[in-house]
C-alpha cells in the first residue's frame, strides 16, 4: 500500500537550494531583486520539486487575488483581441492574473458579470467604453474595487480611461473622404445604443458633413452588429437608396470586409464605383482584397498603458489618471477620388 505524498513546501525547496524561504520567496514573486545564480538555483529546485506556490496564502498575506477582471463586448471577432492580449502580457509580468468575460453588447450582462468577478475577489476591472448606469460605477465605488476603460477616452468621466477620441478619429477620416469629391456618404456603425464608440464615429462623420457645407441629416446610417454578414447585408441596404452613395465610412473593419464581399458580389468595383473605410486596422484590413483605407488604433500601447495604470491603482488606492492615446489614418486602396 503506498504512501501519500505531501505536495513540496517552501521549506523544501529552500533547502533544495540552499538558500532562505525568503529568497524563494522574492525569488518567485520579485525575481528582479535576486542575482541570477540565484534565481537559477532556486527555479531548478522548484521545477525538481514539483512546487506550486500556495496562492492562497499569498492572497491571505497581501489582501489582494493578484487577479483582475476584464469584460468585454464580444469575442466573435479580433476587435479586442490585440488590446487584450498586450493587456494580458502586462499584468502578467506583475504577477497579476486576468479573467475575461465577454458581455455581448448587453448591458445586463455586463452588470452581471461585474458583480460576479467582484464577488470572486477581483483587485480591479477592465471595462469597454463609458457607456453604463451611474448606479454600477456607485457600486464599485462602494466596494472598493477599482475600475478603468478603456476603448474610449473621456477625461470628465467619474472612471478614468486609457484610450482615444473616437469622435475626432472618425471626422479626421471623414474630413478626407469628403475632401476627396464624396458628397454622398453613409455609414454602417455599430449599434449606437449603450455604445459610446459607435454613436462618437456617427458623430464625428455629421461633424465633417456640417464644417464641410453638408447637411449631416443626409448621412445614411445602418446600424447592425458587429459580423461580416451583418456589414454585407447592410451595403445592400444602402445600395438601394437615391442617390447612392459614393463613399461608406464603416464603423470598424469587420463591417467594412462585409460590405467589400457585397459589392463585388453585386458586380461594383472598390473603390472605382464606391468606396468603402473602415476603423481600428486589424489584420483583416491588410489582407482584404482591395485593403482597406481604414483608422490606426494602437491596440497594443492602449493595452500595456491600462494595465500599468489599473496596477497603479490597485496597489496605490488612487483615482486614476486618464491617458488619452492617438489614432492615425491609414491609406490603402479601398478609397479613391468621386467620380463626377
Amino acid at each position: 500500500m503506498s504512501k501519500h505524498r505531501s505536495a513540496p513546501t517552501l521549506d523544501d525547496v529552500a533547502k533544495a537550494a540552499g538558500v532562505s524561504t525568503a529568497t524563494v520567496s522574492r525569488c518567485l514573486n520579485n525575481p528582479q531583486q535576486v542575482v541570477e545564480a540565484t534565481r537559477q538555483r532556486v527555479l531548478c529546485a522548484v521545477d525538481e520539486l514539483g512546487y506550486t506556490p500556495n496562492f492562497a496564502a499569498r492572497v491571505m498575506a497581501a489582501k489582494r487575488s493578484f487577479t483582475i477582471g476584464a469584460i468585454i463586448p464580444t469575442m466573435e471577432n479580433a476587435i479586442f483581441a490585440r488590446g487584450l492580449q498586450a493587456f494580458q502580457e502586462e499584468l502578467h509580468k506583475r504577477g497579476y492574473t486576468l479573467l475575461v468575460s465577454s458581455s455581448a453588447y448587453r448591458p445586463e450582462a455586463e452588470e452581471e458579470q461585474i458583480r460576479t468577478l467582484v464577488a470572486r475577489g477581483a483587485d480591479g476591472l477592465l471595462l469597454i467604453g463609458h457607456d453604463r448606469e451611474e448606479q454600477i460605477y456607485d457600486y464599485l465605488e462602494r466596494q472598493k474595487v477599482p475600475a478603468l476603460v478603456a476603448w474610449s477616452f473621456n477625461p470628465t468621466n467619474r472612471t478614468p480611461s486609457v484610450g482615444f477620441d473616437n469622435r475626432q478619429a472618425m471626422n479626421t477620416l471623414a474630413q478626407q473622404v469628403i475632401a476627396l469629391g464624396h458628397r454622398h456618404l453613409a455609414t454602417i456603425s455599430g449599434i449606437s445604443k449603450g455604445n459610446d464608440r459607435a454613436r462618437l464615429r456617427i458623430t464625428g462623420i455629421k461633424d465633417a458633413m456640417a464644417e464641410n457645407g453638408l447637411a449631416p441629416d443626409d448621412l445614411f446610417v445602418v446600424e447592425t452588429t458587429y459580423e461580416i454578414e451583418n456589414g454585407a447585408e447592410a451595403f445592400r441596404d444602402l445600395m438601394s437608396y437615391a442617390p447612392a452613395p459614393t463613399a461608406v465610412l464603416c464603423g470598424n473593419d469587420v463591417l467594412a470586409v462585409g460590405a467589400i464581399r457585397q459589392a463585388q458580389e453585386m458586380g461594383l468595383r472598390v473603390p472605382d464605383d464606391v468606396s468603402i473605410t473602415g476603423f481600428d486596422d486589424i489584420e483583416l484590413a491588410r489582407i482584404v482584397s482591395p485593403a482597406l483605407t481604414t483608422v490606426h488604433v494602437p491596440h497594443r500601447e492602449m493595452g500595456q498603458k491600462a494595465a500599468l495604470e489599473l496596477i497603479h491603482m490597485i496597489e496605490t488606492s488612487a483615482s486614476g489618471r486618464s491617458v488619452e492615446l492617438s489614432t492615425r489614418l491609414i491609406n490603402r486602396e479601398s478609397l479613391q477620388a468621386a467620380t463626377v
